[in-house]
């Protein structure tokens, strides 16, 4: 049969020293029991009162009905759930706080049950009312649980309740689950910052998320997110921005992932001290957790800009999220170690610089294949002949290890060679047919070939003369008077591989201003789901419908064209025979605050005195300050900016020396910008990419020049 709550003549007195309480914890010791059947709190039974601290200091929401008229006890966590009947409902009969659920199948009758006979009940996934204090009722779906609470004597007393929101923990589960699959596929840190940052401030509603490793050598190197900031789909693409923090810098993120140790805050100045702006300043409650990977070390931040009590339930949740994320960053800094020694030598082996010509305007890009973790062989060149023609080529040594690269430069090296001394392409590729060949014996190898192209352009006959071993027909690009662009592959014998008894045939073709030439690798046309037609039509379809046939924007648009992830490695090397020499300057930029200012100034000097039409000049000189702000940022090294002016164009550039350069053929096809830089550059230009190089990227934008 159920008790009365009991009386004690002598309570405890209170501990000296002990924290004075807040929230409901001060509420329900102070509330008027006298005047109920309880009596005052400082009379209940033991067992009743250690059983009320209990609820109290549990951060899961739990309620306590007492004697016959089950008088109300809750704890924080549960005046959430019931809104604006807090705190009149202290005290109070259920019955009455809950008049209009309580007559209700599962709710007063349960309860009552479980008084009366002291049998516990588990009621799971039952929709319940939830009456918040902005008086907004919402529907949300609970598991409770009823236990009975006896006193001292064993007598039941009263029931205690337990609640948790099953649709919240199933949709923070499959949260953590989607966030654990995202983790999967990043490749860098970078990467995994972005996925991090995107999870955490979305999946705990914050109002600022940070994120942080060390740099390997000494020193730590930061990244955050701030609620409201203006991310589109593109822009969620962005390289996030770093800030690099000393190795003794301070804050909650450096500091928890030195010590490991969590910390939580959930009223304060907790970010006082390292605070950069407002947004830093506003934050009042923060958890802080360690990444607890084994080599990597790091922190992930969660901050609220108003007061914010860390259940056990969300700092399990956070550090799950934190566990994964060190996982991650440790798979990223393998990754970007290995991939940054093979891209170092791939990249080193290709060439710095392209002949600067008044009347041939030259671009390449090279971009790894998915993985990015090896070496490949695809390489171009493009250099000066003696008789003053340009030879062009582009090939692939087939292989993606270091092996692979080495012999690239072997092959690379041979040609240019060769070439020198007899420019004709055939003579040029039967001879490297023959080095091919004799490696291939050296390394007791029948699996090393070669596929080459290689062409010589005589700009004053207009005219360009090609040889193929074994590799796709170049693609011209061709504007007729008053019509539209075309563009087709040209008529190349192909031949066998280098290394396979290669016999090549040249074929001369006309080259006139106004045209640009392709070459290219496999990996732009090539995709597993589909046949290789469907590439080459694809690839030719996008050059041809092209802005322009500026070199360095048809390289952009021939990595794109073709839709879908390559393994292979990609190589574009594209030569345009300019209508009329362009203008150029440059002007390097040092890693100082008013660098962007005085790269605006000279700019706009420039463009002024080359008589560029006002509203091109405005455009460029914003999109070009924006890049120059990302550069010195992002790389924290000097910057170049270069400006290319011809009748048709106005190209920019801006190449960083910094280590920040793009690592996956994905990656390169973004922009490394501030929020808004993206969103600004593709709607002034009309045409924009990136072009990793040895020792930095190089990010540019065209503005075509309205004619007549």
């Amino acid at each position: 049969m159920p008790g009365t709550v009991g009386r004690v003549p002598n309570p405890p007195a209170p501990v000296s020293g002990t924290p004075s309480a807040s929230g409901m914890a001060a509420v329900v010791p102070r509330h008027d029991w006298g005047g109920t059947p309880l009596g005052p709190w400082a009379t209940w039974d033991p067992a009743v009162r250690g059983a009320t601290e209990l609820l109290l200091a549990s951060p899961v929401p739990m309620a306590l009905t007492l004697g016959d008229e089950h008088l109300l006890v809750y704890n924080d966590a549960y005046a959430e759930l019931i809104g604006d009947r807090h705190p009149d409902a202290v005290g109070r009969p259920a019955a009455e706080v809950f008049a209009e659920s309580w007559p209700l199948p599962g709710v007063g009758d349960v309860l009552r049950r479980t008084y009366r006979t002291g049998e516990p009940f588990l009621e799971m996934e039952a929709p319940v009312a939830l009456h918040r204090r902005s008086g907004i009722v919402e529907q949300g779906v609970f598991t409770r649980g009823y236990s009975p609470v006896r006193n001292g004597s064993g007598q039941i007393v009263g029931v205690l309740t337990v609640i948790a929101e099953t649709a919240q923990v199933t949709q923070q589960l499959q949260s953590l689950s989607d966030f654990a699959a995202a983790l999967a596929g990043t490749l860098t840190l970078d990467d995994v910052a972005r996925v991090a940052l995107r999870y955490t401030i979305t999946a705990f509603d914050a109002d600022r998320v940070s994120f942080a490793v060390d740099e390997g050598g000494g020193g730590w190197r930061m990244v955050r997110r701030i609620r409201g900031e203006l991310m589109d789909e593109a822009d969620e693409r962005l390289p996030p921005l770093w800030r690099r923090v000393p190795p003794d810098g301070l804050g909650p993120v450096v500091t928890v992932a030195r010590s490991g140790v969590p910390h939580f805050v959930d009223d304060g100045q907790p970010l006082r001290e390292i605070a950069v702006d407002r947004h830093d300043q506003k934050v009042r409650s923060l958890a802080a957790v360690p990444l607890r990977a084994s080599v990597v070390r790091g922190g992930l931040t969660v901050g609220y800009q108003v007061p914010h009590v860390w259940s056990a339930a969300r700092r399990a949740l956070l550090a799950a999220s934190a566990e994964l994320v060190g996982q991650a960053a440790e798979r990223a800094r393998r990754f970007e170690t290995q991939h940054g020694t093979a891209q170092l030598l791939q990249r080193s082996m290709l060439p710095e610089h392209l002949p600067d010509l008044p009347r041939m305007r030259i671009a390449a890009r090279y971009d790894p294949g998915v993985d990015g973790n090896a070496a490949g062989g695809d390489f171009y060149d493009a250099f000066l002949l003696p008789d003053g023609g340009l030879g062009i080529v582009l090939g692939d040594v087939a292989g993606h290890d270091v092996q692979a690269a080495a012999r690239m430069g072997q092959v690379r090296a041979a040609l240019r060679a060769l070439a020198l001394t007899d420019p004709r392409p055939d003579a040029v590729l039967a001879g490297l047919d023959r080095l091919v060949t004799s490696l291939g014996a050296e390394g007791d190898t029948h699996e090393l070939f070669v596929t080459v192209v290689f062409g010589v352009v005589d700009a004053d006959r207009q005219r360009l003369t090609l040889a193929s071993a074994g590799h796709p027909a170049p693609l011209i690009r061709r504007c007729a008077p008053g019509g539209d662009p075309v563009a087709e592959y040209l008529d190349v014998p192909a031949g066998a591989p280098l290394g396979l008894g290669c016999r090549p045939r040249t074929v001369t073709v006309p080259f006139a201003p106004g045209e640009t030439l392709l070459l290219f690798s496999d990996g732009v046309v090539e995709r597993r789901w589909q046949d290789l037609t469907t590439g080459l039509d694809a690839l030719a379809a996008a050059v041809a419908g092209a802005g322009s046939g500026d070199p360095r924007a048809l390289c952009a648009v021939a990595t794109a064209a073709v839709p879908g992830a390559t393994e292979d490695d990609v190589a574009v090397l594209a030569v345009e025979h300019a209508l009329r020499p362009s203008r150029s300057t440059g002007m390097e930029v040092p890693a100082e605050p008013t660098a962007p200012s005085r790269v605006r100034h000279w700019m706009t000097a420039q463009l002024t005195e080359w008589q560029v039409p006002e509203s091109i000049i405005g455009a460029a000189v914003l999109c070009t300050s924006e890049l120059t702000t990302n550069a010195l940022l992002h790389a924290g090294t000097a910057a170049r900016v270069e400006i290319d002016l011809s009748p048709e164009r106005l190209l920019v550039s801006v190449a960083d020396s910094g280590t920040r350069g793009t690592v996956t053929r994905a990656q390169t096809d973004t922009l490394s910008s501030r929020g808004r830089g993206l969103g600004l550059i593709e709607e002034l230009s009309d045409a924009w990419g990136t072009d990793p190089t040895v020792r930095g990227s190089t990010v540019w934008f065209e503005i075509l020049i309205p004619q007549g």
